[in-house]
């Protein structure tokens, strides 16, 4: 049931924003080189990978220069870059990966390989469901590029207190799953997003 709702509702997502999405391209390839997407690989269900589609929120080849991002201070963003990511528009993209059946709506943040190789064997069954756009652990960091960009040493941070913590809310979805539970992450997510 839940894979239906999740087609249905980033179809009509999709067709309803496309102006949007046009919009915020144009913007992007105005302001720099390169294209308006940025595509990665991230761990889906069962430890596999899919190309995650973004928009792209900085200059190409930032991603080699590391892949935690530490918000507003940080200089690979661009202008238009800053102001999607605030808004949470560069997840818009996301839409067409849940259309394709490689995320759901709602479930776990897909992580790059890296950070997934250190997972205990606990932590690992996140796997076991679809990646999400949304979840608890999305509303309680939603200001994480923040955090990290305040931190002396960003990526120990992510990996030795954040990374835990929401993997920890993550589970509360995962062992709680519902269509209930599902309708309640969206509209949580909508409220804080709007708060913000």
């Amino acid at each position: 049931m839940i894979r239906l709702f999740d087609f249905v509702f980033s179809f009509l997502g999709i067709l309803i924003l496309f102006p949007l999405f046009l919009i915020i391209y144009i913007f992007i390839i105005l302001e720099s080189d390169g294209g308006g997407f940025f595509i990665q690989n991230r761990v889906g269900r069962n430890g596999i990978d899919f190309k995650l589609i973004k928009f792209r929120s900085m200059s190409i080849g930032s991603d080699k220069k590391g892949l935690i991002t530490l918000g507003k201070c940080d200089p690979r963003l661009t202008k238009m870059g800053s102001f999607i990511r605030n808004h949470k528009l560069d997840e818009l993209p996301q839409l067409f990966n849940v259309l394709k059946g490689d995320m759901s709506i709602v479930g776990p943040r897909p992580e790059v390989r890296k950070y997934v190789e250190i997972y205990t064997k606990e932590q690992s069954k996140i796997l076991n469901v679809r990646p999400g756009i949304t979840d608890y652990a999305s509303i309680e960091y939603v200001n994480e590029d923040v955090i990290l960009g305040q931190a002396v040493n960003p990526e120990e941070i992510y990996i030795e207190e954040i990374m835990p913590h929401k993997i920890q809310l993550n589970m509360k979805y995962i062992e709680n799953k519902s269509i209930r539970e599902y309708f309640h992450i969206i509209i949580l997510t909508f409220w804080h997003i709007s708060k913000k």
